[in-house]
């Protein structure tokens, strides 16, 4: 699973807003993203790309629209993503979103290990889902988003994250990107192979201290393609 990822001006994520013709503010940035707090996705609005934040939390609480901690939604499994009765199901379908990033933090399992990974040379665009909500008391837009998770990858991954692996997608892929974002696509199925785990670009992995810290201890090393 995906349970921390940045955000960070760079020459990377200037490249990204740059090719998906958008543009990321400063609030939207940070070292530290967790579960249940604040991103962005990037959407498309009646035929528009525009970039909204949004809650890192599918399942919202009705009542208060913070996120349902009875649902661990932050990210969708790609198992899910074909069963109907499914959090993930009708998202998939009708509100996919791109998530930028800068890296992202997994464990091990075993509250010891961790590692920062990042794309050589590249910004991360995370495959998401987003709901829309409605502020009962200011009529307010407001999102709600997770990150689709595949199966382990490589070999390699086992001592990283055995169970899963985030969703990333080719940002440069104008044709991917235009069917991603449209919600009025909804042959799913032509998303499929995008859903078997692979490496698409050269990933390099840093073992850190703590996921809040992302302090490393170790070299880096590469997962290559």
């Amino acid at each position: 699973m995906c349970g921390r990822f940045n955000l960070i001006d760079s020459p990377e994520i200037q490249w990204l807003c740059e090719t998906l013709g958008i543009s990321l503010y400063a609030h939207q940035q940070s070292h530290d993203i967790a579960p249940g707090g604040k991103i962005a996705i990037i959407h498309n609005v009646d035929g528009e790309r525009i970039v909204s934040d949004a809650t890192w939390w599918l399942f919202l609480d009705h009542e208060t629209l913070k996120p349902n901690y009875k649902y661990a939604s932050f990210n969708s499994r790609s198992d899910k993503l074909f069963t109907k009765r499914s959090i993930a199901f009708i998202p998939f379908r009708e509100s996919r979103c791109l998530i930028p990033a800068s890296g992202f933090v997994e464990g091990l399992g075993d509250k010891k290990a961790y590692h920062k990974i990042e794309l050589e040379g590249s910004a991360i665009a995370f495959g998401g889902l987003y709901k829309e909500h409605i502020n009962r008391e200011t009529g307010e837009i407001v999102y709600s988003a997770s990150i689709i998770i595949l199966p382990p990858l490589v070999p390699q991954w086992n001592d990283i994250h055995p169970k899963s692996m985030p969703l990333m997608l080719d940002f440069e892929n104008d044709e991917l990107v235009e069917k991603w974002l449209d919600p009025g696509f909804q042959e799913v199925e032509e998303f499929e192979s995008l859903l078997e785990p692979k490496v698409q670009k050269p990933m390099m992995v840093t073992k850190i201290d703590k996921p809040s810290k992302w302090n490393p201890i170790e070299d880096s090393f590469m997962i290559l393609k």
